[in-house]
């Protein structure tokens, strides 16, 4: 029989619904060894929205230099645009990430209307992945996150290495919060709190949550994105979420990793957060059986199979019961006619 989704046991504690922030088209493309075409990604984004994500994180406005992968930005963007100007909550928001003055230039150019920066909990990998200390870090995104508000963007904070780091070892949980409060204090509407390499395990969550509460940082302010290196993504969400948190960054079919910490493998597979989560009872919005199809859809143009355990599992299902449900079966096919 096919199981298109858990029996839904909802448990106390927990939020009634969750946003996911999906990062596949950006985080997961930027990592893979060659160039995604253009309109491989834009189907891409499209497919997600249809599948009932409404936060798509589509690129990223970097040198084309240090992401090749990205090179083409500025004209992907225009390629999914007209999806935020979708009527009431069908709209999907497109945030892009941008690393200094030049980028957000181009971005606010094509219309964008939220952005991303991303720095460093940790000064080594600070000068791995921007050359600069994380005081000049810092430094470079004040002017950023000021132009932006000024445009009526809304900005969001990435702060990587939160729990450990693959030169320095595990970080002090008041040093997390210490930048976290300087990136509030520039001006980001909102943090996530990456574990870039995978080391988090539930009670560091918890104890990293409570801190940042006393230093002043309301968990509503505070999203989350972790890492499967060492199997505990949905553990670690899933202590965020009792803490409060209801925004969780995820990959579709898990793709991504992190190209300046080869120790980092790839995020949290969206489906495998939404199995967890409806079987909790929240709700996400999301199709998962569009969704897993999509990811089958790019799994097939990136020539290999994804690595979410939900993706495995319902196509190994479909391919083997035809008596799948028309709206949890998982096809290759079933987007031919969109």
């Amino acid at each position: 029989m096919i199981e298109g989704l858990p029996m839904a046991v909802p448990a106390e504690g927990l939020p009634a619904r969750v946003r996911i922030h999906e990062v596949g088209a950006r985080d997961g493309l930027q990592n893979e060894p060659a160039v995604v075409p253009v309109e491989v990604k834009a189907e891409f984004i499209r497919r997600l929205a249809d599948a009932g994500l409404r936060t798509v994180e589509a690129t990223s406005f970097v040198h084309p230099r240090w992401v090749p992968q990205l090179a083409d930005a500025g004209e992907l963007f225009p390629a999914v645009a007209d999806l935020a100007d979708r009527a009431g909550a069908e709209a999907v928001r497109l945030p892009v990430l941008v690393p200094n003055e030049r980028g957000l230039e181009r971005a606010l150019a094509l219309g964008v209307r939220e952005i991303a920066v991303f720095g460093s909990a940790t000064e080594s990998f600070a000068r791995a992945n921007l050359n600069r200390t994380v005081d000049e870090a810092l430094a470079m995104f004040e002017p950023v996150v000021a132009r932006a508000k000024e445009a009526g963007a809304g900005v969001r904070g990435y702060l990587s290495m939160c729990f450990g780091d693959p030169w320095e070892g595990p970080v002090p949980v008041d040093q997390v919060v210490g930048v976290c409060r300087r990136l509030l204090d520039l001006g980001c509407d909102e943090l996530s709190l990456g574990d870039t390499i995978g080391v988090a395990t539930p009670g560091h969550v918890t104890a990293l949550l409570t801190a940042l509460n006393a230093a002043g940082v309301p968990t509503g302010r505070l999203a989350v994105h972790f890492h499967d290196t060492y199997g505990q993504a949905l553990s670690n969400t899933l202590a965020a979420l009792r803490h409060g948190v209801t925004t969780v960054d995820a990959s579709a079919g898990g793709l991504g990793g992190c190209p300046y910490a080869k120790s980092a493998t790839g995020n949290l597979a969206t489906e495998d957060l939404v199995w967890m989560l409806h079987g909790l009872g929240i709700d996400t919005g999301v199709d998962l059986g569009r969704l897993t199809a999509t990811s089958v859809w790019m799994a097939d143009r990136l020539g290999r199979p994804s690595p979410s355990r939900t993706v495995r599992a319902l196509s190994s299902q479909d391919a083997r019961d035809p008596r799948a449900a028309p709206d949890t079966q998982v096809s290759r096919d079933s987007h031919k006619e969109q």
